[in-house]
């Protein structure tokens, strides 16, 4: 096993004209995004929006699939039973969000929070491995690619050497492939590494203020070039090859911040338009706080309605049933709820 180098890498290897280059045009597309998602006042509704299709496409990752109707039933607290692959998706959710208020906590990200973020995750408290023997098998051919640190003094050394690079003034995006390389490599945990690496990617984008919220995710692009992923990855350690790895994730925050704005353009246009149609087809229940509401609740209930805009039950599904006859809601039965759907919302979020 060759010893895990610790952090930082030689700077040769990490600034190269290329490097630097495709450094330059996610910085560009990043600024563009942090920008946009300022165009839609209500934080919350891109955020719900987009942290949702963060947690089923990095469960995916790992094989754990569901679909956005299932995740948005469970999130509308509609289904008793969920299926263990929502189940893990909304673990994954409720760790981003451990990590982002942990973050705007205290403004840096401690091993602690890391650990906090994973047993979140998984949903046990095994924490740091303490037990030799982990290694990293090719699922195809069983063969062992890597096997990463053993001793429980080696993995808290490198987690102390890792959180200390990630804390620390240098704030390029080239440095967050060499921190994501670095987390996948120390694999800390018994379960839930790929998925604990990919929230701290999002929160050091915000820890270092190339982002003020938590909207930008790689899982679909990590998706989309698995193999290529996986086998730079691979390369790093078999032949220290920083740029191709480095190039390959600065595309992918070029690509993915394009992606999402154009998504929240699309919301943006959305919500400016129901707000114009439900003012001018139902005057008389038109509020800013309900359209809201149905954005950031794309699967909303009566109880949804009553409680934010303090409402009698009564009416709050008299403006609802409202909403359905101008084609703005759709009603559907899931055991004794009627849950509501934004239909222009869902169907923009699925594309």
């Amino acid at each position: 096993m060759t010893e895990l180098q610790k952090l930082p890498i030689d700077s040769s290897k990490t600034e190269t004209i290329k490097i630097l280059k495709a450094e330059n045009k996610a910085v560009k597309m990043l600024a563009e995004l942090k920008g946009c998602a300022n165009l839609i006042p209500n934080q919350s509704i891109l955020i719900n929006a987009v942290v949702l299709q963060e947690s089923k496409d990095s469960s995916e990752i790992e094989n754990i699939v569901t679909t956005k109707d299932e995740l948005y039933k469970a999130v509308a607290e509609t289904v008793k039973k969920i299926d263990s692959a929502t189940k893990e998706v909304m673990f994954y959710r409720e760790a981003l969000y451990t990590g982002f208020n942990q973050l705007k906590e205290h403004d840096f990200i401690s091993i602690n929070d890391i650990v906090q973020i994973q047993k979140v995750l998984v949903q046990n408290v095994a924490g740091i491995r303490t037990l030799p023997g982990t290694k990293l098998v090719n699922d195809r051919t069983n063969e062992i690619v890597y096997t990463p640190p053993q001793t429980k003094e080696e993995i808290y050394d490198l987690l102390k050497n890792f959180t200390e690079y990630l804390n620390n003034q240098e704030d390029t995006l080239a440095k967050l492939a060499v921190l994501h390389y670095q987390f996948e490599s120390i694999h800390p945990f018994y379960d839930g590494n790929g998925r604990t690496g990919r929230i701290i990617n999002i929160l050091y984008l915000i820890l270092k203020h190339h982002l003020d919220v938590p909207i930008l995710y790689l899982s679909s692009y990590i998706i989309r070039n698995k193999d290529e992923y996986y086998k730079l990855l691979q390369q790093v350690r078999t032949e220290e090859n920083w740029e191709d790895w480095i190039i390959f994730i600065l595309k992918g925050i070029e690509e993915t911040a394009r992606e999402t704005i154009q998504k929240v353009k699309a919301i943006k246009k959305l919500l400016d338009s129901t707000i114009e149609k439900v003012k001018t087809l139902t005057p008389k229940i038109y509020s800013k706080e309900l359209v809201e509401t149905l954005f950031e609740n794309p699967y909303c209930k009566i109880e949804f309605i009553v409680k934010l805009l303090g409402v009698e039950r009564k009416a709050a599904s008299r403006y609802l049933h409202q909403l359905e006859d101008i084609g703005i809601l759709k009603c559907v039965k899931v055991g004794k709820d009627n849950l509501f759907i934004n239909i222009g919302l869902m169907d923009l979020l699925k594309e």
